[in-house]
């Protein structure tokens, strides 16, 4: 099947790469001559794991085109996936410019049987706004239907290709088949092909990132709770996720959520329920709540530093989680700008991330090619990443580097008593602060 994908953001080459590794002839197009060049040589813009290995094969198999011609991608394809980003506003509501910009675009290099599909995340009622605009374009009806898209950064050729659930947003049966002969083989272990209306599809998407965010935002603000009560956040953590009712996903505390999709879809949906008459108290609070959790380690910092002119702190990870480069609303950058704001020496590691964080900050902050050399005369740590790479590190090259041997684990990664018999003060979240059991002198 031909295929067409507008976009090469993150959503729309993981989704362009996975079709086309089952078979079909798969072009993606973008307005971006300088990424669509790196893409046709193989180099994968963003760091997703196998993602590189699935480009080059399939480009090389000519199973997976790269273009700027849109209508060189639509004018063949029978699927026209739109990809394209939709940032927050600044109310908060989803930036839908791009979006149209593409719907107008491509209108008259439809072919008369073209499926449009949405793969951007979009706000309620959006697939009939498009319906509607291709019909004053074309003066026929087109088929638009809803597709949301449930990747995890770090994770998403698995999440595509052994998918929980496939959603469809449909208005006609026959659409709905032809989507999943296209998803038939990612469904072989019978999982389900949910068949629903385009606006309760783009609700979907929405509504399973909104509570997702909220198991986050709940469990951040009881382990804040545990540490002001003596109660441990990982004991209860476990108290409760072994009731069925409950489980265990999503409920690790930590130093809050960034990323492209939980931030702005929360917002989002905010800003949905507004333009609708309903004021929502409780996705509010799940925004405010992570904003507020993205500074408890500069908190923590201040409650051990009457001061940070001239001090150097080292900050282990820089991504908003594990597996990816992505530093959008990470919150080791809030935690950097406020530690550069107070006058502190900042030097920085991650596996991945490094050149992103370089492109926002130059040469404000040191690039520490491995974690031990972030270390080097730092007088505390702060991990705001949990990196596989920093669970096991060496503690002892790690207090030979360290002016003062102090670490704020924004992660949990590390077990208090261990951290402490190897001579460290440590702070973690939701769990009482230990001391060293060797002294040691931790400037104040």
């Amino acid at each position: 099947m031909k295929i067409a994908i507008v976009g090469t953001g993150y959503v729309g080459l993981v989704t362009g790469a996975c079709f086309a590794e089952t078979g079909n002839d798969v072009t993606c197009v973008d307005v971006d001559a300088q990424k669509i060049a790196r893409l046709t040589e193989g180099d994968v813009p963003i760091y997703e794991p196998g993602l590189g290995e699935i480009v080059v094969r399939n480009s090389e198999d000519g199973r997976l085109h790269f273009t700027t011609d849109l209508a060189s991608a639509v004018g063949p394809a029978r699927l026209v996936f739109l990809a394209v980003g939709t940032p927050s506003a600044d109310d908060g509501s989803a930036d839908l410019s791009t979006l149209w910009t593409v719907v107008d675009q491509i209108a008259g290099l439809l072919a008369h049987d073209a499926i449009v599909i949405t793969k951007s995340t979009v706000p309620v009622g959006t697939n009939t706004a498009i319906w509607q605009r291709l019909r004053e374009h074309t003066g026929r009806e087109c088929d638009v239907a809803s597709n949301p898209e449930f990747l995890k950064e770090g994770a998403a050729l698995d999440d595509f290709m052994k998918p929980d659930r496939v959603v469809v947003g449909v208005r006609r049966p026959e659409v709905a088949e032809e989507l999943r002969e296209l998803y038939a083989p990612f469904l072989r272990t019978e999982k389900p092909f949910l068949v629903m209306s385009p606006e309760s599809a783009e609700m979907t998407k929405y509504v399973s990132n909104a509570l997702l965010s909220t198991k986050i935002s709940f469990i951040n603000e009881v382990a804040n709770l545990c540490e002001r009560m003596q109660a441990d956040i990982n004991d209860v953590r476990r108290g409760i996720g072994h009731d069925s009712r409950i489980g265990f996903a999503f409920l690790f505390p930590g130093v809050g959520y960034g990323g492209s999709c939980f931030p702005k879809d929360v917002r989002a949906l905010k800003a949905m329920a507004r333009a609708h008459g309903i004021e929502p108290r409780l996705l509010a609070a799940v925004d405010a709540v992570n904003e507020q959790q993205k500074t408890v380690m500069f908190a923590k910092l201040a409650r051990r530093f009457a001061r940070f002119d001239g001090r150097k702190i080292a900050v282990w990870g820089l991504a908003f989680k594990p597996r990816t480069d992505d530093i959008r609303e990470a919150p080791a950058l809030t935690l950097i700008d406020e530690l550069l704001a107070q006058g502190a020496h900042v030097q920085v590691h991650d596996p991945e991330a490094m050149e992103n964080v370089r492109g926002r900050y130059g040469d404000r902050l040191l690039y520490a090619e491995s974690k031990y050399d972030a270390l080097n005369g730092a007088e505390a740590l702060v991990i705001m990443t949990e990196w596989k790479q920093f669970v096991h590190p060496d503690f002892d090259e790690m207090r030979r580097r360290m002016k003062s041997p102090l670490i704020f684990d924004g992660r949990n990664i590390y077990e208090p008593a261990h951290v402490r018999a190897a001579g460290f003060a440590y702070e973690s979240i939701g769990r009482a602060p230990v001391e060293a059991t060797i002294s040691s002198a931790i400037v104040r």
